[in-house]
Order: C-alpha cells, then sequence, then structure tokens
C-alpha cells in the first residue's frame, strides 16, 4: 500500500504505477537517504517533537536496513514508488508504529531534496578525484617527454613547432578549469533543503541548522519554494560534465590523430585498444573513439534537463523526477572517460624521433624567418610577404627553408645574412619563445611548477582547509 493512500478509493493502475516508478534510478541513493532520515529523527527528538525511544529506535532501525542492503540481503519491493518509499516502508515492519512517526514534520519533497544534494556531493567528489588523477598521469607525460619537438597546427596545417610536453599541459589547463566548475557546482549542491516540508515549511518547531550540521551542509536554504524545486546545482554538475567532456573528446581526437599511422606520434598500448574481427593488422584508438561518442549522450542530458526545467512553476512537480537519470549518468560516464583517457596517456609510446622529422616538415620556421628581416629593419608586414614569397618558391622547388642557400635567401632580399639559417631548426624554434606561458624548454619547466602547485590545491577534498 502507497505511504499517500489515504486520500484514494482505489490503487494506483499497475501500468501507471510502473511508468512513475524510479526505484531502479535512484536505489543507488539509499546511503543519502538513510543519512537524512537518521539526521531528521535525531532532529525531531532533540526537539521533543518525537520521544527519544522511538528517536533511538528509528535510528537503530535505519542502521540495520543499510546493512542489509549493503549485504544484499534486502529485498526490494518493486511496488515501493522509489527509495524513500523503500525503506521508509522496511522500516516501519520492522520497528512498528515508532516508524511511522519518521515523516513528522517533512515531505518527500524536501526529502527527495536532500537525498540529491547530498547523492550530488558524493559524485562530484569522485569527479574531482578523478579529474586530479588524469592530471596528475598528464604531468608525469609532460616531464617524462621534456624537450621532444612536434609541430604545432593551426587548421590541422604545420604552423609551429611546439614542445610536446607544452602540448599535452594545454589540455592540464583545460581539466584544471573543469575542476573549478565541478568545485562551484559542489558549492551549489552543498545547502540543506530539509525543513521546506512540501513546499511551505512546517508548524513543528524544527532545528534546520542541527540537520545542516549533522549532515556536513556548509549552509541551510533560505526558501522552502526554492529549496524543493530548485535543480540548478544538478544543471552546474552536466554543465561541468559537459565541458569536460568536450576536453576529453578534443584530447581523444588527437589521440586518434597521433596513433595512425600518417602521424605516427604515439602507440597505444594493447590494453587501450581493440583489432578487427576481419583485417588482422588492425589496431584501432576505440576507446579515444568511444570517449568521443560518449561526449553527445553527456551534453544530451545537460539539453534535457534545460528543456524540462524551463516551464516548471513553483514549487514541486512530478517532472523533477527526471532529472536523476542524466545527471547519474553524466556523472558516471564521465568518470568512466577519464579513467580510460588516463589509461591510455600513462600507458602508451611515445616517438620523439618522430615527431621531430615531423616538425622540420611545413614550413614552421616562416616566421622566424620574418622575425629575422625585421630585426634587420625591414617592416613586419613586407618582410610577411618576402617570407611567403620564399615559401612559394619552397614548394615549387619541393625543398624545406632549411635546404636553401644563402645565395637563395638573398633573391629574395638583400638583408639575409649567413646566420639566416641557424634559427631554422625546430628545437631552436620551439625554445625561442621564452614568453611567460611559451613553448620554450625555461617557460614549460616553469608551467611545469606552477601546474604541480594547482594540482596541489586541487587535490584537497572540498570542504578540508
Amino acid at each position: 500500500m502507497a505511504l499517500w493512500s489515504g486520500r484514494f478509493e482505489e490503487g494506483v493502475d499497475e501500468s501507471a504505477q510502473d511508468f512513475g516508478a524510479s526505484l531502479g534510478i535512484d536505489r543507488r541513493m539509499y546511503r543519502q537517504d538513510i543519512a537524512g532520515s537518521i539526521a531528521h529523527a535525531k532532529m525531531l527528538a532533540q526537539q521533543k517533537i518525537i520521544r527519544d525511544e522511538d528517536g533511538r529506535a528509528i535510528c537503530q532501525g535505519l542502521k540495520d536496513i543499510e546493512d542489509k542492503i549493503d549485504s544484499g540481503q534486502f529485498v526490494w519491493d518493486e511496488a515501493d514508488e522509489d527509495i524513500h518509499m523503500a525503506i521508509e516502508s522496511e522500516l516501519t515492519r520492522e520497528i512498528g508504529e515508532a516508524g511511522g512517526r519518521l515523516h513528522t514534520g517533512r515531505s518527500r519533497n524536501d526529502q527527495v531534496a536532500c537525498d540529491l544534494r547530498l547523492y550530488a556531493k558524493e559524485l562530484l567528489s569522485r569527479l574531482m578525484e578523478g579529474n586530479c588523477r588524469l592530471r596528475e598521469t598528464l604531468l608525469e607525460a609532460a616531464r617524462k617527454d621534456l624537450g621532444a619537438v612536434l609541430p604545432g597546427y593551426t587548421h590541422l596545417q604545420h604552423a609551429q613547432p611546439v614542445l610536446f610536453s607544452h602540448h599535452l599541459l594545454a589540455y592540464f589547463w583545460m581539466l584544471a578549469r573543469d575542476h573549478s566548475r565541478l568545485a562551484r557546482a559542489f558549492e551549489a549542491a552543498d545547502a540543506n533543503p530539509l525543513g521546506a516540508a512540501a513546499l511551505a515549511g512546517t508548524s513543528y518547531p524544527l532545528d534546520r541548522g542541527l540537520t545542516s550540521e549533522l549532515l556536513g551542509f556548509s549552509s541551510t536554504m533560505p526558501n522552502s519554494l526554492d529549496a524543493v524545486s530548485d535543480r540548478d546545482y544538478l544543471l552546474d554538475l552536466e554543465y561541468a560534465c559537459s565541458v569536460s567532456m568536450m576536453h576529453l573528446s578534443r584530447l581523444c581526437e588527437e589521440i586518434i590523430l597521433w596513433s595512425s599511422g600518417e602521424f605516427g606520434f604515439v602507440t597505444l598500448s594493447d590494453g587501450f585498444s581493440t583489432g578487427s574481427s576481419i583485417m588482422p593488422q588492425k589496431k584501432n584508438p576505440d576507446f579515444a573513439e568511444l570517449t568521443r561518442g560518449k561526449t553527445g549522450r553527456v551534453v544530451g542530458s545537460l539539453v534535457g534537463l534545460l528543456v524540462t526545467m524551463k516551464g516548471l512553476p513553483l514549487a514541486y512537480n512530478k517532472d523533477l523526477q527526471e532529472c536523476k537519470e542524466g545527471a547519474f549518468d553524466a556523472a558516471d560516464t564521465l568518470l568512466g572517460c577519464m579513467s580510460c583517457v588516463e589509461g591510455m596517456v600513462r600507458t602508451w609510446k611515445t616517438h620523439p624521433q618522430r615527431m621531430l622529422e615531423q616538425a622540420r616538415k611545413g614550413f614552421g620556421a616562416a616566421t622566424d624567418v620574418a622575425d629575422y628581416l625585421v630585426k634587420k629593419g625591414l617592416p613586419f608586414r613586407r618582410a610577411h610577404e618576402v617570407v611567403g614569397e620564399l615559401v612559394l618558391y619552397c614548394e615549387r622547388k619541393g625543398v624545406e627553408l632549411g635546404e636553401l642557400s644563402l645565395e637563395e635567401f638573398r633573391g629574395f632580399s638583400p638583408l639575409f645574412e649567413q646566420d639566416v639559417t641557424k634559427g631554422l631548426d625546430p628545437v631552436g624554434v620551439a625554445n625561442a619563445r621564452t614568453t611567460y606561458g611559451g613553448t620554450a624548454l625555461s617557460s614549460v619547466k616553469l608551467q611545469l611548477q606552477e601546474a604541480r602547485q594547482v594540482l596541489a590545491r586541487d587535490a584537497v577534498p572540498p570542504g578540508r582547509p
């Protein structure tokens, strides 16, 4: 029998019951539901709203139920609409009348909101930990191949040579911003809605500050209508997941390219590759491709919740049941993808010599040649034009800039002297970029130090000094 059945003469249609049930989705929140109920019961007893012995019986009964669920002995009844009803029904069966007093001064509306906030905080904590592990691996990969040079690209065309470490650190900083977004979503979730009841609060003398303290919330929501209807923190979670997935997708796209025969910059380990059912030679970057593909489902969850929320009047509406599955899936998907990408980077084999060979192609030193002429007094726009003509000459001849003789250089400008060829090596070109944030070895070493400091800061769990 439903816990709200007193008003009804007939039971819910079986198909409607199945349609409206969320137990299969939200039963993963059983720890949060039990923690919220224990805190509520302790507060009720302290406020003398229920007897101390009833409060103790409720708390012990809830702990026993948690033990049963942990051990796999709990029997789930599909007739229970959700995790909240499942646990309260079992509690009443186990301890009798005292169990019926647990819901005093509480609605499922603020109970659901409390469970969701607690679970969102747990998910976000896991996501931040996974983010830090992936960044740690990127730092190690950057340190391991410090000094390796590969072509940098714009429009997927050779642009200027950069350090491989510098390239990897670009993703470190993307993920650092992702961590900040996850932390802000955690902060948004870290507010206690318990005591809002259905929408208007309650006439019982609840101590909402006590339940906030018992549950580890940093604040208590000041408006009961907002408390039961707000899902902004889940939007924040899904947005943070979506942006992070987009960053992982970009990295995976590069891994796919780098591991191809045309690039050959990295070889993925067997543990993070698959083969072909028909082509014996194939070694496919399937897990990088899957990560790229799963980005769509996470972004879809964000869009779905935005659309669900856009037309809801205050306060609670059953539409809000749809907020759970997408948020849970987005977090699960990002966790899995971060773990997979971390494994790919940790176990790949890099090929610095191949990177350097490719960095020598594509006129990556052209800007440096133009700068050479500027330092000789030629206006930059004219220098740009001269070097453009040089590149066209090289393309027609089928050579690189470094293969030209001094006489050929001087055919385009008398300002060229013998030293023009000294700065055309890609290692030298990369290491000439010594500005803060540049790709020179000296700048990248400083960047590694700063990245290490940021990671150490981010590795501290939320709420701890």
